[in-house]
Formats: C-alpha cells, structure tokens, sequence
C-alpha cells in the first residue's frame, strides 16, 4: 500500500523533484493507492471542503483496442453500461444517482473510457454498489433490444457531432490518410456504421470479457470520505468481481508517411474554405511531447505568432486559426487549421503555412515567450483540479497511462523543462520539411478553392429515407446469471443528507452607485472576479445592432499605453486570463488569476476599461472576423433553429436579435460607434462587481477602490421596447436545409422573467417533463425510440420574460413522428403526477445543492444571480422551501397554467423536400415555410 503527499505546485515542482528551492506557492494532494486481489487500482483522497464524494473509474480501454472490421465496440459499450445489469433495472443508472442529487456521465476516446459520478457524500455506497455491478454483473443483461437501441442512439451521437455539421468528416479524413488500415487509430472513436450493424452478440460480449475487468482499471474515490469506512465497502463490493485477462499496455506506434497527401471533400453545410495540415510526431510519454506542446503555441497563438502574422496580418487569407500538438497513447499528430473567408484559396494558404514556417526559422522566439507560456500552465493546472472530481479525473489518468499519479508532477516539470533548443530541435525534426495530410474543405460547388494536386475522399453519404419500426433482430444469448456472496438486488440506503451549508456572501456599497459582492474560497490560490455593465444588445441601436459585440472584442486589442502584441503578452506573463464579452442585457470582463498575481491584473483590466486604444487596423480586423463568423453560422442548423426561434418569439423587440448582429448591420458599423456607446453607456451606477477565491474581504474592497474612484457615473436611456404577447394559436414553420441528416426541433412560446414568483417553481415543474437525462422527453424520444441523442425542455428567463422551450435533434426520417411525440408527451403532462415522481423531482433538486457551490465558477454564478436580480444571499433557502412546500396538487395547477402545446410555435430545420409535408399532421395547418433568417418565403 502506497501512501503519497503529491505537491502539484508548477513553482514547487523543482523542490517535488528533490531541488531545494523554495517554491512561491505549493499544493498539495494527499492519496492513497493500492491494488484488491483482483487488479483493480485503488486511489483515495480525502477532500472535507465540501460534503460530497466523487467516483471515476478509468478503463484502459478505446477506440485502439479494436480491430479493423470490429470497430464502435469501445464507444457502444459506453452507452451500454448505462442501460441495465444484473441487479439495477433498466434506465436505473442516471434516476438513481440523480434521485441521490449526484450527476453522472462517461466518455470514451482512441485510448480510454472513463465513467464518473459526483454525490453527495451519504450516497457513495449508491454509487459503489452501482458501479460494482456494471463491472462484475452487466453480461447477463447484454439483450439483442438493447444492444440495437443503443446502435441507434450512437448513430444519431454520429449524426449531430459528424453529419450534420461543417468541416464534421475532418478528422474521419485526416486518420485515414495519416494512419495505415491495421493501425488503431485509423478509425473513429464511434466506428464505423457498418461494423456496429454487422456486429453480433457473441462480437460485443467477447469484446467487454476481454477488456472490462477489475485488472484493467483505476478507480479514484476523491472527497469528504471516511477512508477506513470507504476500504471495507470497496471490498464488500468489488472484491469478488473476477479478473479478466492481463492485457499490457498498448507500445507505441509512431507512424511516418512516404509522401504528402492532399484531399478533399465537398461541403454541404459549410460557407467558407477550411484546409488542416497534420505532421506525424509522437506518443504523449515521448520526451518530446513536452517541446511539441509549447511549439504548437508558439505557432499559432497569439499575435506574435508566425502563422497569425503572415495568414491574418499580412495575407488576410482567414480571420483566424489555431496550431496544436495531439499526442495520444501510441501516437501524435501536430495539426495546423486554417478557416479562411468565403473566396479564400485553399493553394494560398498551404503556401501561406509554409511561408510562416519559414518566418518562425529566421524570427525566433525568446526565454520570455517560453515563460509566459509556462506561466498559463500553472493556472491552467489549478483550475483543472479546482473540483474534486477534476482532482479525480487527473489521478486516474496519470496512474493508469503513466503507471502513477505522481506523473502529473513529472510530466509537468517536462513542460517547465523546455528551453529553446529543444523547441527547435523538435521543429527541425517533425515539422520543417515534413510529409503532411492535408484537407480541403470547400463549400459545395466551389472547387476552384481546392489547393493543387488535391484528390477527392469519399465520404458515405446517409440517404434519408422513409423510416420505418425496426424489428428486433433474433438471437438473444442465454447467459446465466453471475453469482454473488451476497444479495445485491438490495439498494444500499443513503446516510443522513449532509447539511446545506451556504457561502457566507459579502456586499460592499461604493459611492457613484457601485457595489462589490464576494465570498472566500481559499483552498487553491486562485481569484476569480467578474465586472458586469447593465447594458448590452439593449443599448445598441436598433439599426446598428452588433455594436456592442464589436466593443468587447476591440477592448481586449490593446491599450492607449499597450500595443495588442504588448496587452496580450502581459496578461499571459502573469498566467491570467481576462475575456470581454457582450450578452443581450450586459458587457462583462471575466478574470481568473493566481493569488499572487490578482493586483497586477487588475490593473491590467482598469487599462482596458479606461484607457482603450481604439485601433483602426484591429477594428477593420475584428469586424471582417465577425461578419465571416455569421455567414459560418448561419449554415449550421442548430444555429438556425436557434435564431429563427428566436425572432417567432421576440418579434420586433430587441431581443429577437443575435448580439453579433447581421451582416448589414456588422458592415454599417464605424469605430466612432464604439467609442459613442462607451462613452455614453459605460457608467458606474450601472455597474456590479463579483469577486471569489483566495482573497479576503478588505483586500478585495481596497483592491477595487481605484478602478471605482476613475468610474464616472452617467444617465443613460434606456429604450422602452414593447414585449410582444406571447403567441395563443399553435403555428408550425419549417426552414429548409437540404440533405440535412437530422432535423432541429425548437417548440414553445414566451413565458416568465426570472424574477416572476413562479419562475423557480416552474424549472422545478418541468424537470420531470424535460429538465434532465430522465426526464419524459429524453426517456422516449432516446432511450425508447433511438430517434435522437438527447431531448430536453426549459425554461429560460431573465429581467425580462424567456421562453419556454422543447428542443431536440432528431434523425431527419423520424421528424413528423418526434414532433407528434413532443407535443403528445407535454398534453399528457397535464394528467397529475405520481407522488414517486414528485419525491424523486424533490430529491434531484434539494439534494444536489450539496455540490453546488464546490468551484469557483459555480461560486461566482450563485453570486452573480444575487447581484444581477437582487436576491437575498440566502435564496438558496427560500428555493429549497418552494420545492418542500410542493404538493401534487400545485404541481399540476403549473402545467396547466404554462405548459400549454396547442398554443406553441413548432419550429423544424431541416430537409423540407422529405419532411415538410409531415409537419401536417400537427393538425396546425400548412407549416409556413422560413429562409434562415426568419422571413417567409414566398
């Protein structure tokens, strides 16, 4: 048994590795590892922050276990393991850990699945019990219905993250070239269609014995734990699951190419060229991956860089790009991606590339990039592990594909080992020269676009076809059932549900109408604070809606003292981060800082807001930026779905609009708009500030009062726009996107303000109907049918009414039977709901407030709510009294009141020469045909 202080401090590293020095800042994880007599690791760290545990289970086990033919196996096994096993009835798995007030989720890649559950802490034996049973006694459940719902479910996963998306075959593309047929990664995580449908019982079955067992996992148990109690439940529950094969570890398996490769693929939904070039390099536990990280930043991040310079500066071939090195288990590629504007020719941007390349080799870089770059690691590292189930996460990792989770210290010190020569050691070698794969992505029709001596891919197009009920395919296994010491069909019963202990929340009044609020959280060296300034879209004038959006991204190039290169390197030397933004209602600055860099910061953030540099070359820049970002969108059909439903709904109110903005109004816009919004509507009474972390409440107070003192307070106008009525007559409408292989469903109509007395009462309402994984929606339209990967319903709101609002994508040939099935599901509703279900709706919400002010961003939202709507510092209570108090009865009096669907817009996006005709049978009448923007067509 191992017992480890682990000090995962960037500074304090040198002294984790037996250097003297003293660190400027040190944490510390304390863990426990051993290993059951059946292989299963074993990691414990005991967090008392807060009253909540969190499980992840680590598989060694991806996509590059498979094998040519047999391809999916790892990513449906994923999906499988949340359906049912031996003693945990069908869809228990999310209603469990959810009626526990936890949350849940999995995930699988080229080299790993990982399977994760955060509860409160009365709940870990729950969770156990659960995960014990899927690893030891999930076989004799293994039924060909279950397999062939889950096959479903991950073609619609494939459809909305792959088909029906731009650039979505980019990776499916670039694998197949770099990677030979035998080698595992040349195949997609989620596998080839083919293979899953021509997959039998036997296939799959074989596939979990082989890789699922005990000797192939790490379980990490992180948080307000009991270790001793935790030991003997991790024995009563995993130590009679059998061991399964003793596989190694999969050894690396670099690959070179022969030659360049260059192809191409017409894009159906894209507006704009996007060309990628991939380098083969390396595995992640190369000596080199450290070197190969930081160049992929030097590259291609930020304004110094050598491909920002010659691609957007000086060719202005594409507003922007990025550069990364993706190295894995067995290999790594080093990947440059250029989107380029409408007409840009992929052949000069591949000559572009090239010309950076060479510019990189005569410019160089310093000891000051590299350290600046460094210096985002630290805090980059702290925010990963500011939960416990990111501590988790990083454990588990580190131990299963290092062999230790003190390898998170080591592998970081190889990063803070980089010097120059090595950078351009690892340059001279997998990049200068090099044989690349390179992809061509060109909107349908262009190929003028392609770059030279490209060829074409083919890429299996899903034909939309009439659907039809399938029909369970013969051949369930009979598997007898696996045999246990004790009775598991038993539910453990949760302890006592730890106490809600709220943040204790401060507020103080400046003069000119300011106020600050905050909270302490010290147990990472960490600040995070937030400026918001009411306004937003709302101020924006109606002709020239986009200004405001231009204002926050013009605001972080630059200061009247600072060059953009010069702002953006200060804040990264002092490994901050500081974003602007614009929302409908607001402009916010967001900052996450080091403790001991909060000051500096902040200074840097009182320069942006008062001494803006206004630079005319950076504003041509960003606005050309900003109007290809709305044509790009303006294809994706979720984006559509989104804005249409939008406009239906708003009307002519401001808020009908995107904050981005039109093209037209994008372009009508000058500089001296910005400057006139500022200095009109940035004033200090409309101002609020939030403030969490590592800080005390009269450091932060001092902290602030000289940004507060140069803040002039103004009057400012607000328009008073009318609300339109919600809509009282059921519409349907359809926006056509051709071949689209899904169709994007948005139903609903306008509802409550965030501050209406039964706004809270509502999100609590529908949370059976749609508000989560188990919700009626989701459990039909995924889990019974397969015609989608997910399905849900919300309400949303602000100071000013949202909507209420059912959305799901759904496979294009299920869209008049889905739109039918929602509308059913919410008329139904009305009928009251069972006690069970109203105590298992109380649980998911009472519950879950015990992990929910554990990060600092959760922190800074709760304090963020306060100030924005004027709560009182425990609402949380007053909340948690709306939920006890509710009865079947009010329950029911809501529905009826705000569920009402033959009063809703239906709104479709998708193939409309397949599916529009079945928007009739709504019994709405002809659906009125959209373009995506909103208009009728005519």
């Amino acid at each position: 048994m191992l017992k480890r202080n682990l000090f995962l401090s960037i500074s304090a590293l040198l002294m984790f590795i037996g250097c003297n020095e003293e660190p400027k800042t040190q944490f510390k994880i304390d863990y426990e590892k051993y290993q059951l007599d059946n292989g299963l690791t074993i990691i414990l760290h005991e967090d008392k922050s807060d009253p909540i545990v969190s499980v992840a289970i680590q598989y060694h086990v991806g996509s590059n276990r498979e094998t040519p033919g047999r391809t999916g196996f790892a990513h449906l096994f994923e999906h499988m393991l949340f359906q049912e096993s031996q003693h945990v009835g069908q869809d228990q798995f999310f209603k469990k850990i959810q009626n526990a007030g936890g949350t849940l989720n999995g995930g699988t890649n080229k080299d790993g699945t990982v399977y994760y559950e955060v509860v409160p802490k009365n709940a870990l034996e729950t969770v156990l019990w659960l995960e014990s049973d899927r690893m030891g006694w999930l076989l004799s459940t293994v039924t060909q219905t279950a397999f062939e719902n889950q096959q479903e479910v991950v073609q619609n996963e494939k459809r909305q993250r792959v088909d029906n998306r731009p650039y979505g075959h980019t990776n499916y593309m670039m694998i197949q070239n770099m990677y030979p047929e035998e080698h595992p990664y040349n195949w997609t995580t989620i596998g080839e269609l083919e293979d899953l449908q021509n997959a039998t019982l036997e296939d799959v079955r074989a596939f979990y014995e082989e890789w699922y067992g005990p000797n192939n996992a790490t379980m990490v148990i992180a948080g307000d734990i009991n270790k001793q109690e935790t030991k003997q439940l991790i024995k009563k529950y995993f130590g009679e699951i059998k061991p399964g094969p003793n596989n190694p570890d999969p050894k690396p398996m670099p690959v070179e190419l022969s030659e360049t490769k260059k192809v191409y693929h017409e894009d159906i939904f894209a507006r704009s060229p996007r060309l990628t070039m991939d380098f083969p390099t390396v595995d992640q536990s190369h000596f080199d991956a450290a070197a190969l990280e930081l160049l992929g930043q030097l590259l291609g991040d930020g304004k110094k860089a050598a491909l920002y310079k010659v691609i957007v500066e000086e060719k202005k071939l594409a507003p922007s790009l990025y550069s990364y090195s993706g190295t894995q288990e067995i290999a790594g590629t080093f990947n440059v991606t250029v989107t380029g504007f409408p007409t840009t020719n992929l052949g000069d941007v591949e000559n572009a590339v090239h010309e950076a390349f060479k510019l990189f080799e005569t410019d160089g870089f310093t000891n000051d990039d590299l350290d600046r770059l460094k210096s985002k690691y630290e805090t980059s590292f702290y925010n990963s592990i500011s939960s416990v189930l990111g501590k988790g996460f990083q454990l588990a990792r580190y131990n299963e594909y290092y062999g230790s989770p003190d390898a998170i210290a080591v592998e970081l010190q190889k990063v803070l080992d980089v010097n120059v020569s090595d950078v351009k050691r690892v340059y001279e070698k997998y990049i200068k020269d090099q044989n690349y794969v390179m992809t061509n992505f060109v909107p349908k029709g262009n190929l003028n676009l392609i770059a030279a001596g490209s060829v074409l891919f083919p890429i299996k197009e899903e034909k939309i076809i009439k659907n039809v009920d399938k029909i369970t395919s013969e051949g369930d296994m009979n598997v007898a059932q696996i045999p246990s010491s004790f009775d598991r069909s038993v539910q453990p019963k949760d302890g006592p549900q730890p106490r809600l202990n709220l943040p204790k929340v401060w507020k103080h009044n400046y003069d000119k109408g300011i106020s600050i609020y905050g909270a302490k959280h010290d147990e990472l060296p960490l600040v995070s604070f937030g400026i918001e300034i009411e306004g937003g879209m709302l101020l924006d004038d109606p002709n020239k809606i986009g200004v405001a959006n231009l204002i926050t991204d013009l605001m972080m190039e630059g200061t009247a003292n600072k060059t953009p290169i010069e702002l953006e390197e200060a804040i990264d030397a002092l490994g901050s981060s500081i974003n602007m933004y614009t929302t409908a209602q607001s402009i916010n600055i967001e900052v996450n800082t080091l403790k001991r860099n909060f000051e500096p910061t902040l200074a840097l953030v009182e320069e942006i807001l008062f001494e803006p540099r206004w630079d005319a070359k950076e504003f041509d820049r960003i606005k050309r930026e900003t109007i290809e970002s709305i044509k790009r969108r303006s294809a994706v059909p979720s984006s559509i779905a989104s804005n249409v439903f939008n406009k239906l709904n708003y009307g002519k109110h401001i808020l009908s609009n995107s904050t981005t903005g039109t093209v037209a109004s994008v372009e009508s816009i000058n500089i001296d708009d910005l400057k006139n919004y500022v200095s009109s509507n940035f004033s200090a009474n409309l101002s609020t500030i939030s403030i969490v972390g590592d800080i005390s409440r009269s450091d932060a107070v001092n902290s602030f009062k000289n940004l507060v003192g140069r803040w002039e307070a103004k009057e400012v106008s607000f328009t008073d726009y009318t609300m339109p009525k919600p809509n009282s007559n059921a519409k349907a409408y359809f926006v056509d996107v051709p071949n689209a292989k899904q169709s994007e469903i948005r139903i609903g109509y306008l509802s409550l303000s965030r501050t209406h007395p039964d706004f809270y009462a509502n999100t609590v309402m529908n949370m059976k109907l749609g508000g989560n994984f188990s919700g009626n929606v989701n459990m039909v339209l995924r889990e019974e049918k397969g015609f989608t990967y997910g399905a849900r319903t919300r309400f949303g709101g602000s100071k000013f009414p949202g909507t209420f609002t059912a959305s799901s994508a759904v496979r294009s040939n299920t869209t008049e039977e889905s739109v039918n099935i929602f509308k059913e599901i919410m008329t139904t509703y009305s009928r009251p709901i069972d006690q069970t279900d109203l105590e298992f709706t109380k649980n998911v919400t009472l519950k879950s407030n015990a992990r929910r002010f554990e990060t600092l961003g959760a922190l800074r939202g709760m304090i963020t709510d306060i100030a924005r709507y004027e709560l009182p510092f425990d609402y949380i209570k007053d909340n948690e009294d709306i939920v006890r108090n509710m009865t079947v009865e009010s329950h029911n009096e809501l529905v009826k009141k705000y569920i009402r669907p033959d009063e809703m817009i239906y709104l479709v996006v998708g193939d409309a020469a397949t599916q529009l005709e079945g928007m009739k049978s709504l019994g709405f009448g002809d659906p009125i045909l959209l373009d995506a923007n909103g208009n009728i067509v005519k």
